[in-house]
C-alpha cells in the first residue's frame, strides 16, 4: 500500500474482527446461559432487544452471507427437498436448509437455536410464514410487531407510531420474562446516544458520492460498509468503525481516489445485489466505469439520509418511527420520489433497476417503476430480473447484453 496512504483497508479490517467476535460471542451464549433472539433486518431492534439480555441473529445475512460464499444452493436445494416450492424467496429456503444441514454458517459457526423470533417487519407475508415454519421447527416463542404499511405521500401518523410504541413495550415483558433479568432502561439509552453517532457518520459516508468523481460506489461497496449500522447499531464496535470508515472515504476525497479508474457512468440502482454472482455482477459495470452513486438497498435497513435519527430522549417512539420509515415499509409513491431525488441530487446518468425472481414483496411494482422513469421522466432505465441468493437465476449473456444496451446509448 501507498505509504501516504493511512486509512485505506480500515475499516475492512475492523469489521472483520468485529464479525469474529460477534459470532464467537453468539456461539457461546447457550454455554453461558443467555438467550438469542432471530429478527429482521428492515426496521430492526437491536438496541432494544439487547438492553432487554439478548443475542442477537439475523437470518437474513445468513442467507447473503451463504450466496457470496456460493454455498446457498444446496441449502435452498435441500429446502425444496422438504417441499418448498422454487418459487419461495431464496433467502427462506436458504435458511431452511442450513437448519437441515446443523445451522452451520460457512464460516463454521454454529448458530444457536432461537429463544425468541421477534417479527419486527410485518409488511412482507413472506417474514410471517418464514419465522412461523422456525417457531414450529425450534418450538420457540414468536412475537409479531404490527408495523402499518405507509399509505399516503406524508409518512407515518401520531396514531400509527402510537400503536407501534406500545406494542415494543408489550415486547419488553416478554422479553423479561424469557432471559429472566430485568429490562435495562439506561443501556437502552446509552445505545441510542451511540447509534445516533453511527447514523451521522453513515449519512457522511453515503453522501460522499456527491462529489465527482465519486470515492465510494454506493451499493457494491455500501453492501459491506452498511453491515454494523443494520446488525451491531447502538454499539461501541459499531461507533468506532464508522469513525474509521469516515477517514478511510476522506482521505479517498482528499486523493482524489474512486472505485474505478475513470468514472464515466454514474447510476443509481434499486434491488439487492446477486449474491452469488457478487464479484462477476460489480464487474459487468465496472467495464462501463459506471458507479453506483446511491442505491435503495444500502437503505433496506435504515433511511437516515433524509433527516431521521433515533432520540435518546423518545427511545421507544423514535424506535417506532425508524421501523415505519424503512425503505421496505414505503408505498411506490415514496420510493419513486425518493430515487428520482438520489438521480437529482447525485448528477446521475441512469437507473438500474434489479428485480428479485424469488420475492414478490420487494419488487412488484417495479416494471411500472421502471415504466414510470423511461415514459414521464425521460430517464434512461435498466431493468434485470437475477436473484439476491439463487445461483441458478443469473443468465450472464443476457445480463451483459442488457448492460451493454443502456451504456452504449449514454
Amino acid at each position: 500500500m501507498n505509504a501516504t496512504f493511512q486509512h485505506q483497508g480500515a475499516g475492512q479490517k475492523i469489521q472483520k474482527e468485529l464479525l469474529n467476535d460477534w459470532y464467537q460471542h453468539l456461539e457461546d451464549a447457550p454455554s453461558r446461559g443467555e438467550k438469542v433472539a432471530y429478527l429482521f433486518i428492515s426496521g430492526n431492534i437491536g438496541e432494544l432487544l439487547q438492553a432487554c439480555g439478548l443475542h442477537l441473529v439475523y437470518p437474513e445475512v445468513n442467507a447473503l452471507q451463504c450466496g457470496i460464499k456460493k454455498v446457498a444452493g444446496p441449502n435452498i436445494l435441500a429446502a425444496e427437498d422438504l417441499g418448498y416450492s422454487g418459487d419461495v424467496c431464496g433467502y427462506v429456503k436458504n435458511d431452511i436448509g442450513m437448519m437441515l444441514g446443523g445451522n452451520k454458517m460457512p464460516h463454521g459457526t454454529q448458530l444457536p437455536k432461537p429463544d425468541l423470533l421477534v417479527c419486527n417487519y410485518a409488511g412482507c407475508a413472506t417474514y410471517l410464514r418464514w419465522f412461523e415454519a422456525l417457531a414450529e421447527f425450534y418450538d420457540a416463542e414468536m412475537v409479531v410487531i404490527d408495523v402499518p404499511y405507509l399509505r399516503g405521500m406524508g409518512g407515518a401518523t401520531k396514531e400509527e407510531v402510537k400503536y407501534v410504541e406500545d406494542q415494543l413495550r408489550e415486547l419488553v415483558v416478554t422479553c423479561e420474562r424469557i432471559t429472566g433479568q430485568e429490562f435495562d432502561p439506561a443501556a437502552y439509552e446509552r445505545a441510542i446516544e451511540c447509534t445516533v453517532k453511527s447514523e451521522d457518520l453513515w449519512v457522511q459516508v453515503l453522501e460522499s458520492a456527491k462529489h465527482t468523481p465519486s470515492p465510494i460506489d454506493a451499493y457494491f461497496e455500501a453492501v459491506f460498509f452498511m453491515a454494523p449500522i443494520y446488525t451491531m447499531r447502538g454499539t461501541q464496535g459499531c461507533l468506532d468503525y464508522y469513525q474509521a470508515v469516515a477517514k478511510e472515504v476522506q482521505e479517498r476525497l482528499d486523493m482524489g481516489m474512486g472505485p474505478v479508474a475513470e468514472e464515466k457512468v454514474r447510476i443509481v440502482i434499486e434491488g439487492p445485489p446477486a449474491w452469488p454472482h457478487f464479484r462477476k455482477f460489480w464487474e459487468m459495470f465496472k467495464k462501463w466505469g459506471a458507479v453506483s452513486v446511491a442505491s435503495t438497498y444500502s437503505k433496506v435497513g435504515g433511511i437516515w439520509d433524509l433527516g431521521f435519527r433515533h432520540d435518546v430522549s423518545r427511545p421507544f417512539e423514535s424506535m417506532a418511527e425508524y421501523m415505519l420509515g424503512c425503505y421496505t415499509n414505503r408505498n411506490w409513491g415514496m420510493r419513486s420520489e425518493l430515487i428520482r431525488g438520489y438521480l437529482e441530487d447525485y448528477s446521475a446518468d441512469a437507473l438500474v433497476i434489479h428485480s428479485v425472481k424469488s420475492c414478490r414483496s420487494f419488487s412488484v411494482g417495479q416494471a411500472d417503476l421502471r415504466e414510470q422513469f423511461i415514459l414521464d421522466f425521460e430517464g434512461p432505465t435498466l431493468f434485470i430480473d437475477i436473484d439476491p441468493s439463487y445461483p441458478l437465476y443469473f443468465a450472464e449473456a443476457l445480463v451483459k447484453n442488457r448492460i451493454y444496451a443502456i451504456f452504449v446509448a449514454l
